[in-house]
């Protein structure tokens, strides 16, 4: 089996108590039953904690607290789980968020997600192309060639073909592969947003904005303005190919992911051009907090994906 990620990848690192949107807040926190055993077998004043945190019905999980936050979080922002026992005594989703895995024949592709500020600084930041990167120590047997793979390296490609403006790039991929971002104007996609599944009243909030005022916003001058970081909207595209294209693997339909990958980055960018045209400015610390919560509002509902990918076919 290879391990396939981009190369940004293990540079990923966690910024704990620094984290301004903790993953430790506002999440269902579940228990795989390898760890729910483990955390059974503790015993002292931490096993009694444990007992008391952890909730056993239907899928066994944590017993979030005020403003929805673990159990362990302490006031500092750090984990007393780990500072009992170390990393390795969390659970699964804890050790693995927010990396994300795609299982596929003969291999297995990982990334952070961009519902992480730490892992959208790092993808956002980024002034190279992106490339993708193989476990040299499982390269032993032939990776099984998917016909897909190829379809995406020829949609990375065209989002990293830096002689055409980001735009351009957008509507070839939508051409290319027979793609459709329905054209509406801000405030329909306001609307359309509205009504998908939300978490945070911040989130809400942007949408509402978007709909009041997104239709005046001076996208031209937008561009103007980011001259010189289109970049960040190319590792955005580049960003949800990769997550997203090859999940057509299971339903065969390219098109809705390329269209879900331009539609997203186009949503950024208006809402990152109505906060510049409100505020006078736009810095990269902005454009990571709108890819964060644009990721952890959709791309970690299924239900919003599911709708969006449905739309888009």
């Amino acid at each position: 089996m290879l391990l396939v990620y981009p190369d940004y990848y293990p540079e990923f690192k966690c910024i704990a108590s620094a984290c301004k949107h903790s993953c430790c807040i506002g999440w269902e926190i579940d228990i795989d039953p390898e760890s729910l055993v483990r955390f059974q077998a503790i015993e002292g004043p931490m096993g009694e904690r444990l007992a008391r945190s952890i909730c056993l019905e239907e899928e066994p999980h944590f017993i979030l607290g005020n403003r929805e936050r673990c159990p362990f979080l302490n006031q500092e922002g750090l984990c007393d789980l780990i500072l009992y026992g170390g990393e390795e005594i969390l659970c699964q989703i804890c050790t693995d968020h927010p990396r994300y895995r795609n299982f596929l024949p003969g291999r297995t592709e990982v990334g952070v997600g961009l519902c992480c500020e730490a892992a959208g600084r790092l993808i956002l930041s980024r002034k190279e192309p992106v490339t993708l990167c193989v476990n040299v120590e499982e390269v032993e047997q032939e990776e099984e060639n998917l016909p897909l793979q190829e379809l995406r390296q020829d949609a990375f490609d065209t989002a990293q073909d830096r002689t055409r403006t980001v735009t351009e790039r957008e509507e070839a991929l939508l051409e290319h592969f027979m793609g459709w971002v329905p054209e509406l104007s801000a405030s329909q996609w306001a609307d359309i947003y509205l009504d998908l599944e939300r978490l945070d009243d911040a989130w809400t909030a942007v949408l509402k904005d978007l709909r009041s005022y997104g239709d005046s916003v001076d996208m031209d001058g937008f561009s103007q303005y980011m001259t010189g970081r289109e970049e960040e909207y190319e590792q955005l595209l580049v960003y949800f190919l990769y997550r997203h294209f090859l999940t057509a693997y299971e339903d065969g339909d390219v098109g809705s992911k390329v269209s879900f990958a331009v539609l997203s980055t186009r949503m950024i960018r208006l809402l990152g051009a109505l906060h510049w045209q409100m505020t006078g400015t736009f810095t990269l610390e902005d454009q990571v907090e709108y890819a964060r919560m644009y990721s952890a509002e959709i791309e970690y509902s299924q239900a919003n994906l599911d709708t969006l990918f449905t739309m888009l076919m």
